[in-house]
């Protein structure tokens, strides 16, 4: 199947078509959200067995998030090119802006809340 067909990179290591595909459909999405945003600064945290999230911030402060394996999510980063940090707090967090929307759906209430405008 060619789903799970091994190719060689020019690097020497051996990766499976289905993740390459799977980390450029990943760099195809920051590279998307950094270019709607003015760029993009990224933080990416572990989840355990599911994977990893990168938390993707804008230049213009609109923020986002992906969860994926964690080697596509780490292979994906660095195929972007975005600058990634090791934690999201100080400087990088303050970048972050929220409106009513966020701001209702804190706390756990995961139902209705007005629009982000």
């Amino acid at each position: 199947m060619a789903d799970t067909k091994q190719v060689d990179e020019g690097n020497g290591v051996r990766q499976d078509a289905k993740e390459q595909r799977r980390v450029a459909k990943l760099a195809k999405r920051i590279e998307a959200f950094a270019k709607a945003h003015g760029g993009a600064e990224g933080q990416v945290a572990y989840l355990g067995e599911r994977g990893s999230r990168i938390v993707l911030v804008g230049e213009d402060g609109a923020w986002g998030d992906i969860v994926a394996p964690t080697g596509a999510v780490e292979k994906a980063v660095e195929k972007a090119g975005i600058t990634v940090h090791e934690a999201f707090d100080g400087e990088f967090a303050a970048k972050v802006k929220t409106g009513p929307y966020e701001w209702s759906r804190m706390a756990g209430i995961q139902v209705g809340g007005p629009r982000n405008t």
